[in-house]
């Protein structure tokens, strides 16, 4: 038997027995009404303050999405899954309308199969509270994507293996990515380490969660872009091309 196949068996019996308890007390509920999001993921969720962005970002265009966060540096979501945070008793202590679980580039092979595992830890309990269940594609790094040409589309193909194991959705991010660049290669995304994102970065990330939460179009958001409560200087010309590949993509995997 392959150790690859050990650890994913060892990995389903601890399913088997139940979603692991934490002892971490749920912070305050939501005030209700709007859209109730969840994030569950990593320092791609909390750099440049992703879930915030959403949030301003609907309450721009007079929707209201309320936001909340588990994400914890270097974490894998079957890391939230076996009981690495408190992710399961947020998830239980209301009522959310989307789960989003985020991970980094994920290739086919172990880190694919144990991404669809926590999946459906999680799946459960995100629809006893109501929720759908997400999955977030995201990005390679720089160099990543230089030393493993196929990885963009691995992380993709994880995304949509992903959602589809819980009859989810995936939220194809990295995809807009992809679009922004072909329509300007010069276009920044990457922060300095060249693997998390710029602040232009997350706010094309947050137009695909935006549209994909509400149904509503990028493209009739305001011309400016607000990251982390703050206004960036990308002309119109940038923030009118970021809107319009988000809209696209969301509209292409739908």
């Amino acid at each position: 038997m392959t150790t690859h196949l050990i650890r994913i068996l060892a990995l389903a019996a601890l399913a088997s027995c139940g979603f692991p308890h934490d002892s971490t007390a749920p912070a305050t509920p939501l005030d209700g009404g709007g859209r109730h999001l969840l994030f569950i993921g990593n320092s791609f969720t909390y750099v440049n303050d992703l879930p915030r962005t959403v949030a301003d970002l609907a309450a721009s265009a007079g929707d209201t999405i309320r936001v909340k966060s588990v994400a914890l540096p270097d974490y894998a979501v079957i890391d939230h899954a076996l009981g690495g945070s408190n992710a399961a008793s947020v998830i239980r202590a209301e009522h959310w309308d989307v789960v989003l679980l985020q991970q980094g580039p994920t290739p086919a092979g172990l880190d694919r199969d144990t991404l669809v595992l926590a999946a459906k830890i999680f799946a459960p309990l995100a629809t006893a509270s109501g929720a759908r269940t997400a999955a977030l594609m995201t990005w390679p790094g720089a160099q990543q994507q230089l030393q493993y040409p196929s990885l963009f589309d691995e992380t993709r193909d994880s995304c949509m293996a992903e959602a589809s194991a819980v009859s989810g959705v995936c939220y194809p991010a990295g995809e807009a990515w992809r679009a922004a660049w072909k329509a300007d290669p010069q276009l920044a995304l990457y922060g300095g380490d060249g693997y998390h994102p710029s602040p232009l970065g997350t706010y094309l990330t947050a137009l695909v969660i935006y549209e994909e939460v509400t149904g509503h179009d990028a493209r009739t958001l305001p011309s400016r872009a607000t990251v982390a409560g703050a206004q960036l200087s990308a002309s119109e010309t940038t923030v009118r091309l970021l809107q319009a590949a988000a809209h696209e993509v969301v509209t292409r995997y739908r």
